[in-house]
């Protein structure tokens, strides 16, 4: 668990929880109780506390990636892991490969400068769109509220995860304080709360705002709703001219295209205007106006990223996951001393020792 203190307050918290369940402290063992060599590397994604593993086994190393990039604000945190997961030489590296066929990556600074310009000329409502539990985004667009004299209207949960984010690192921002932050306390958490957010709303009583509020002052605001949040709009009323800024990937399957053409059917009816949002063209892909590009940057790195930490922490052995494309590896790792493993649905991979 770390020193006493960081236990100190993780137990506090945690007793805070809808769960409250005791947390118990233990060392880390595998099956027959025999202990096990296990490396914890923290790692740069979207989602805050990202880590990538390693387990020493008898036929050395094997080391795990998760999901990584190296252009967000904490590559240095990757660069990091790939240097020591290099150290350890290992036999088997296991690699995501979520984003192999992109050349390249959009950083977070470029999402910053390409939502400012196209928030800046807006004159009603905007609803900013993008991942939950993405801090690095909703930082992003507490700066643009900032920058153009709006205030940044987030919900219950992101007021949780602000606020339990503050606990590891005290430059998040304060909900309680921060001048540009009110929480919207959408209907349902209103009529039936549960015991968290009775709790957010008692700690930030004079951040709450609702509809009405919104509705009233609609060129003052930064609202952060996902397609989920779209019942609200009825209540708020937003007046036409208003903005809808989508800030995260293109649909990946067929049940995400029917939300995107039910999401233009909502911003079309309140006579909103979209940007950035995915467009289906004549031949039936979906995809984002090149005009429009550059609102998301992915919590997953490029192909050329995920080949060279392939090729600097040069395992013996590689096995992609996560991606359709696992013969980016197989093609480009010909010849460069690294064994290429494709793992077949529900075979085991059998390594010689």
């Amino acid at each position: 668990m770390g020193d006493s203190a960081t236990q100190c307050w993780a137990s506090s918290f945690w007793e805070k929880t809808k769960s409250q369940k005791g947390i118990a402290s233990r060392a880390l063992v595998g099956h027959g109780h025999c202990s096990l060599t296990v490396r914890c590397f923290p790692v740069d994604h979207s989602i805050p506390g990202a880590c990538a593993w390693g387990i020493e086994t008898s036929s050395g190393w094997i080391v795990y990636s998760g999901d990584l990039r190296l252009h967000g604000k904490r590559g240095e945190l990757t660069k990091k892991f790939v240097r020591e997961a290099a150290q350890l030489k290992p036999r088997v590296l296991i690699l995501e490969g979520t984003n192999v066929q992109r050349d390249s990556n959009v950083s977070e600074q470029e999402v910053y400068d390409n939502a400012l310009k196209a928030i800046a000329s807006a004159e009603g409502l905007v609803i900013a769109d993008f991942p939950a539990r993405d801090m690095d985004r909703l930082l992003t667009f507490l700066q643009i509220a900032r920058d153009t004299k709006r205030r940044l209207a987030i919900l219950p949960k992101d007021a949780y995860l602000l606020k339990t984010m503050r606990l590891l690192d005290p430059s998040v921002p304060d909900v309680a304080t921060d001048q540009s932050i009110v929480i919207y306390q959408d209907t349902t958490s209103k009529k039936y709360p549960d015991s968290w957010v009775r709790n957010i709303c008692k700690e930030c009583g004079s951040k709450i705002v609702i509809a009405e509020d919104v509705s009233l002052a609609q060129d003052q605001f930064i609202l952060c709703f996902s397609f989920f949040d779209l019942n609200e709009l009825p209540s708020i009323a937003p007046k036409p001219g208003g903005l809808y800024v989508f800030s995260s990937s293109e649909p990946h399957d067929e049940e995400q295209e029917i939300d995107f053409r039910r999401l233009g059917n909502w911003i079309q009816h309140f006579g909103m205007k979209g940007f950035g949002l995915p467009r289906e063209d004549a031949d039936g892909v979906w995809r984002i106006p090149e005009t429009e590009r550059g609102l998301h940057a992915s919590g997953h790195a490029c192909g050329p990223d995920l080949l060279n930490i392939a090729l600097e922490i040069r395992p013996e052995i590689l096995i992609p996951v996560h991606s359709e494309h696992t013969e980016y590896y197989v093609d480009r790792l010909k010849g460069s001393g690294i064994e290429v493993i494709v793992p077949d649905i529900a075979k085991i991979i059998t390594v010689p020792p």
